[in-house]
């Protein structure tokens, strides 16, 4: 990577940094004006590698921001009243301000039936239906955290959106369908394509802002591209130990204006998000 332009590269650490910074000061004042000290409790089943490292590094940003955290990890046999249980518990207690379950869950649980169990003012993750409609008629609050932090580096690096042909490739409720309502919110004009998209291409060609997140290497080439384009590649996937984007960065990047790296791009932002997140809830009950 040493021989492509730096200053075509997202830098997420960087926009990752300036949000814990700003969250930082916000959790001081709550803390010094308030009494209050926002808290998040992960809730982890089973032993997923993956997963492990995720809620590690989101333990490890409460820490830089001043946020507290607790870890409810439980076994891979969990039932789904035994979770459920755990959820209200939790919505009950006034020192947690946002609870996150760490998907995905073992095949016994329902997914959906334990997101929204989760109280929305506690939603950390901006996925239960109350918050996901909010979205939809235009009040984002708790959002998801994913393309929450796509548009703030779209502020951060000064991309009007107003205008613009938005391309989504990916139509989950985690990134896809969010992500391409708030490219509306902001006035775009939005495409998603998705598996039964006939032809992905003649889409990803038209781009002036590409969204990529389908967790399938390499899957956006050189030639799929839009000179010019702005280009936000969220899919992760792992390949004898290497890790890899769903844009063939080194490639693509020749052609796009800019372009965010796997991994040092989207996932940093989407962790400050969360913390963000936290915050919020907690200025809530304040």
């Amino acid at each position: 990577m040493s021989d492509v332009d730096q200053n075509k590269i997202i830098d997420g650490r960087a926009v990752a940094k300036k949000v814990e910074a700003e969250v930082k000061e916000g959790v001081e004042k709550l803390k010094s004006e308030k009494g209050i000290t926002p808290g998040l409790a992960t809730i982890l089943v089973g032993d997923d590698p993956a997963s492990k490292m995720y809620v590690r590094l989101k333990h490890k940003a409460c820490d830089r921001v001043g946020i507290y955290a607790e870890d409810h990890p439980l076994p891979e046999s969990t039932t789904q009243e035994e979770l459920l249980d755990l959820i209200s518990t939790l919505n009950a207690r006034e020192d947690i301000h946002g609870i996150l379950l760490q998907l995905p869950l073992p095949g016994q649980l329902n997914e959906q039936e334990a997101m929204n169990a989760i109280d929305p003012a506690k939603d950390a993750d901006g996925f239960h239906p109350f918050n996901m409609g909010q979205l939809l008629i235009g009040i984002e609050e708790l959002v998801p955290c994913t393309p929450k932090g796509v548009i703030r580096a779209l502020e951060e690096y000064n991309i009007d959106i107003q205008g613009k042909h938005a391309v989504i490739v990916g139509h989950s409720n985690v990134v896809g369908k969010p992500m391409a309502a708030m490219l509306v919110n902001r006035n775009a004009t939005v495409s998603v394509c998705h598996v039964f998209t006939k032809d992905t291409s003649q889409f990803t060609k038209e781009a002036d802002i590409l969204v990529v997140a389908t967790g399938v290497k390499h899957l956006i080439k050189e030639d799929m591209v839009k000179e010019g384009a702005v280009i936000f590649d969220v899919g992760i996937s792992e390949e004898n130990g290497k890790v890899y984007g769903d844009v063939d960065f080194e490639n693509v990047i020749k052609k796009a204006a800019l372009v965010t790296p796997v991994p040092g791009g989207v996932g940093p932002m989407t962790i400050s998000i969360l913390m963000q997140h936290v915050l919020m809830a907690a200025q809530k009950t304040a």
